[in-house]
């Protein structure tokens, strides 16, 4: 009995940990497949296939009710997908609400309204099995839960003025049956094809995770040369060449000692979808001043650009090992915002500023490097979208987006291209003694 009472107490656990993850945690995807093409043949059916069907239904197979000048304006929601302002970004939330909208509007809402007006006959129950399913193939699973109940409602209360109950569907069971395996399809069918998308990123995130680590091997072989280096510049040879030795070894050294940290990162980002939950007290003074004293800068210029401002120290709840490489990302990334603006930096062009704002604690992270295009700002935390060409893999920021995320705190960014970039992290605060 005690087993039985431990076996479904985890078991509830486990259920609860994964409702979390599939309705929470994991992101909304609110374009399936985005790409710009595919947004302008939606906009173009859109446009064709309701002027198609509004001279179908009402010429070639005459329904109850069809109303051109409706099918007209919905066929005209169309219009807003070829908009250039709309397709150029389609990380943009103005391009997904506009999607959200347009489906919604033509797909629940007018569907479920015909299907009324209509008495629920043959045609409109088929079209309506077929918008469930064509519904939950264009966005994420969860927002067409959401829209499908919103729709279906709304389309029946807006119809219900003009039903009677000789229009009502005559067999309403068998509606509901018809209708009711359209939806669990549909959601089956969307719930297993985000579980698919999510496995095949992080099997790519782990192939890029065992190539970091695997990297470790030359890097031995070159510590060993910088270690040789160092033992034949303590023979007897003349000052010059030792100077020049064991500047040699250094320099071998810290390019190791670099490239491990480099591994580091990309091994930790590679866990950006399954991150542990273990978690403890942190103070934001010791986090930040402990990355800006660790981090392998490239020279003294380097570190000397760098500068903590501590206005009010705060602690926060969540795992010092992910924080210290959130840290080690955003450092990263200034210093090559800085070194692309190709002036030398000077003291503070980096500056890390910690204090308080709205109640929350507030990590400031501000560059003065060449900042991040304005149409490129909404994407920055998308996974493997880059700025740095030919340098980045992606998947830094998103990492950072992750960590701060699981420890219900807020990322943003304010960048202004040419002038520098402000990465904000907003914590909860954590009580301490």
């Amino acid at each position: 009995m005690p087993l039985d009472r431990l076996w479904l107490s985890s078991a509830r656990r486990r259920l609860g940990r994964w409702l979390v993850d599939e309705l929470v945690r994991t992101p909304a995807e609110v374009i399936l497949h985005p790409s710009r093409t595919r947004l302008q043949w939606l906009g173009g059916f859109t446009i064709v296939g309701h002027l198609f069907f509004a001279w179908f239904w009402g010429h070639h197979l005459p329904q109850p009710y069809e109303n051109p000048g409706l099918r007209i304006l919905i066929a005209s929601s169309g219009l807003l997908l070829l908009l250039p302002s709309v397709t150029r970004d389609l990380q943009a939330p103005r391009t997904a609400w506009t999607f959200s909208i347009v489906a919604w509007l033509q797909l629940p809402l007018f569907f479920s309204w015909m299907y009324w007006m209509n008495h629920g006959n043959a045609v409109w129950l088929g079209s309506m099995a077929c918008m469930i399913v064509i519904y939950y193939h264009l966005t994420d699973w969860r927002l067409a839960s959401l829209g499908l109940v919103l729709g279906l409602g709304l389309g029946h209360l807006v119809a219900q003025p003009e039903l009677t109950v000789a229009s009502r569907p005559a067999t309403a069971a068998d509606h509901l049956a018809v209708l009711g395996f359209a939806w669990i399809s549909a959601l089956l069918l969307g719930a297993s094809s985000a579980n698919l998308r999510r496995t095949r990123l992080l099997n790519t995130l782990s192939a890029i995770g065992v190539l970091a680590h695997e990297l470790r091997t030359p890097l031995a072989t070159l510590s060993l040369l910088a270690d040789v280096l160092r033992n034949l510049g303590q023979q007897d040879v003349p000052d010059a060449k030792r100077r020049r030795i064991e500047d040699l070894s250094g320099r071998l050294q810290a390019l190791v000692k670099s490239m491990h940290r480099q591994i580091d990162t990309q091994i930790a980002n590679a866990q950006l979808m399954r991150l542990p939950r273990d978690a403890g007290p942190i103070r934001a003074s010791t986090l930040v001043q402990e990355a800006v004293e660790a981090y392998p800068y490239r020279s003294s210029r380097e570190r000397d650009c760098v500068q903590v401002h501590i206005q009010h120290d705060f602690c926060f709840k969540g795992s010092p090992q992910l924080f210290g490489q959130v840290m080690n990302n955003l450092i990263k990334n200034a210093l090559h915002a800085l070194a692309a603006a190709g002036t030398f930096p000077s003291p503070g062009a980096l500056r890390f500023d910690v204090g308080l704002h709205h109640g929350r604690g507030r990590i400031a992270v501000t560059d003065e490097g060449v900042g991040i295009a304005h149409e490129h700002q909404a994407r920055v935390f998308e996974p493997f979208f880059s700025t740095q060409t030919g340098a980045g893999s992606g998947l830094g920021l998103t990492f950072c987006k992750n960590v701060v995320d699981t420890a219900g705190g807020d990322i943003s960014l304010v960048s202004e291209p040419h002038h520098g970039t402000v990465i904000m992290i907003d914590l909860p605060l954590y009580p301490t003694a």
